[in-house]
Order: structure tokens, then sequence, then C-alpha cells
């Protein structure tokens, strides 16, 4: 018997490409959303309301499915109890395997602080009593030209290199899983790109590909907590913020893993790739 599948974060990008591609292929599926107006009517797909923090829409959303894919939640002060929610929810619900977006080095101890997020989620999984799989996937690739502010990537990087993987990357990785999700059970893949860059380097391929001018500046940690306070953010998102550059200089973000082709049968995108097609 055929099983169903959830798709959460499907008006998003990532979500978004996973459940059209799927739905394309035929494939049945159910798309929890906060916002059901902002979905898109796909074929054989039903549009469920719910949060991730809300538990018992959570569960009425997620009856019947058996496979789910759980794209992590938004950045927020306490992440992993709305996780936790969302993963008891889908317990009760009956879900039997979840294929959760985690993040390349998940460890409790990570740089990227983010990255403990990610691990105490992956714990949670381990220990729920359904099937998982996790795609640690690194920075994404796509947002490297927003780090650029007023034609400067600030922050205290350093030489160290970035392995950003694109988000068509992710989705066609993930899409790949949920299509034989069996094959899948208790395995972690971590999604790269096809190298490792320094920002110095990502700067130049933007002056280079793109219209603007950028460089990149190394920084001190003070200094980037500083350079940053204009954003009004909360200190603990500032801390992450800045922590993705003290990561990469630690080389916590550089490696280059084979398992995106391995998954889609396709290499990576580079960052020159990405900005080529951009053009």
């Amino acid at each position: 018997m055929e099983q169903r599948i959830a798709v959460t974060g499907s008006t998003g990008t990532v979500g978004g490409r996973v459940a059209r591609d799927l739905a394309a292929e035929g494939v049945p599926l159910i798309l929890p959303v906060r916002s059901p107006d902002r979905a898109d009517r796909l074929p054989d797909a039903v549009i469920r309301q719910c949060t991730y923090d809300d538990a018992d829409a959570s569960v009425a959303a997620l009856a019947g499915v058996d496979v789910l894919f759980m794209v992590s939640a938004a950045e927020e002060a306490d992440r992993v109890a709305t996780h936790r929610t969302f993963i008891d929810a889908a317990k009760a619900a009956g879900v039997r395997h979840v294929v959760y977006t985690s993040f390349l080095g998940a460890a409790p101890d990570a740089t990227f602080l983010l990255g403990r997020d990610h691990w105490a989620t992956e714990e949670y999984l381990r220990r729920s009593g359904m099937a998982w799989t996790f795609l640690r996937d690194n920075l994404y690739l796509d947002v490297v030209p927003a780090l650029a502010e007023d034609g400067v990537i600030r922050g205290p990087a350093g030489d160290g290199r970035l392995s950003a993987v694109a988000q068509s990357d992710v989705a066609r990785s993930a899409a790949a899983v949920l299509r034989a999700p069996a094959d899948h059970e208790g395995k972690a893949y971590r999604l790269t790109g096809p190298e490792a860059f320094t920002l110095a380097g990502a700067a130049a391929l933007l002056t280079e590909l793109t219209p603007a001018t950028v460089r990149f500046e190394d920084q001190t940690y003070d200094d980037a907590m500083a350079s940053r306070a204009h954003h009004g953010a909360p200190r603990w998102q500032v801390e992450a913020w800045v922590s993705t550059y003290t990561a990469i200089a630690r080389g916590e973000m550089a490696e280059v893993s084979p398992d995106v082709e391995h998954l889609t049968g396709q290499r990576p995108l580079s960052l020159r790739d990405l900005l080529s097609a951009q053009g």
C-alpha cells in the first residue's frame, strides 16, 4: 500500500520545491501549513492548517500520515521546545517516519549556535520511537549574496571555508529520500555544495558575476556584534548570526560531502553555477 507523505514548509522555498516535485510525479500529499491561503493547490494534495506549537491542530493535520518531511521551524529563542511539540504530535497521530532538515555538524557544542538546536531535535527524534532520516544541510548558497551589506561581507570568518549548498539541491535530495523512505531509515546525510570557498572568494565571485562590487572584511567578535546592533534583533539572534562566521573560521562548515550526488545522481551547484544561472 502506498505510504501517505506529509510535506511541511510547502509555502517556503525548500518545502515548496519538494511538494511540487512529488505532486508532479503523482504522489498524493498532505500539506500542513500555517496559512492555507498561501498554499499552492497541487494535484492530489490535501491542505491542512496547523502550527508546530499547536499540538492539537498538528495531531489533526497529521492524521493518516505515514512519512513526515519536517522542515525546521523558524529561528526563535526556544525552537527546540516548538520542535518537540510537533514531534510529539506526529507520534500521537501515528506517523512512522520523520525526515528532518537538520544542519551540517549538528552537535551539543557546535560553534554555530543554531546547530545545537538541530542536535537537540535529532536526539529527541532518535528517542521518539519513530524512524528517522536527517538531512544535515550546510548554509544555503542562495543567501550568500545577502551576506553583503553596503558591498561588504563582514564577520569573524578569517580564511575559513564554507561548503554552502543550494536550496534546490536540498529539495532534490529530500524528494529522493521521500520517494523510497524505507531505504533511508536511520541515516544522516550531509548536504553540501561541490566545493568549499572563503568569504573573500565569495566576494570576488559576486563582484565578477553580479552588478555589485563586494569585498570581505574580517572582524573581531566584538566588532561583529556591534556592527549588527542596528538590526534591533534580540541578543540571542545576533549571537547566532555572528556564530555563523566563527564556525566558518574554525572549519566547521568546510566539509565537502558526496551525499547530494549520491541521492540525486547530479553534481550539486557551486556558487559560480548559481550566480551564472541568475545572470
